[in-house]
């Protein structure tokens, strides 16, 4: 049995078949950040179904405007998790400068736009 063949298997391989094992408090740094896209991501999907069913004193086509906009952030994230996480370890394993998050301003502007859209509608 080859010595490549005593590693454990690990997903995805095409990342771990390149460069070298960063140090473990990185690759675990940026797990925690996998994360917290995750945990932005839920928070994001539960603002979202929250907004559009409780009751609120919004105008209903707004507030589901809103509830839309957030919905659709909280699926964005997950991506986010994935590609942030994917290219961190990538560069981490390659030596190279980590890449910037990739849908961070897109998730941003989704939530300022589902704020405005909550502002616009509020009924006095």
């Amino acid at each position: 049995m080859a010595a490549s063949d005593d590693r454990p298997r690990r997903f995805p391989r095409s990342l771990y078949s390149v460069g070298s094992e960063p140090d473990p408090r990185y690759s675990l740094a940026n797990e925690r950040t996998f994360l917290a896209w995750i945990s932005t991501g839920l928070g994001l999907l539960a603002a979202g179904v929250a907004l559009d069913v409780l009751g609120n004193p919004i105008d209903a086509g707004l507030r589901h405007a809103a509830a839309v906009v957030l919905v659709s952030a909280g699926l964005l994230a997950p991506v986010q998790a994935w590609v942030g996480w994917w290219w961190a370890e990538r560069a981490m394993r390659l030596r190279r400068p980590l890449p910037a998050p990739l849908f961070a301003l897109p998730l941003g502007l989704a939530v300022a736009a589902a704020a405005v859209l909550v502002l616009i509608g509020l009924q006095p």
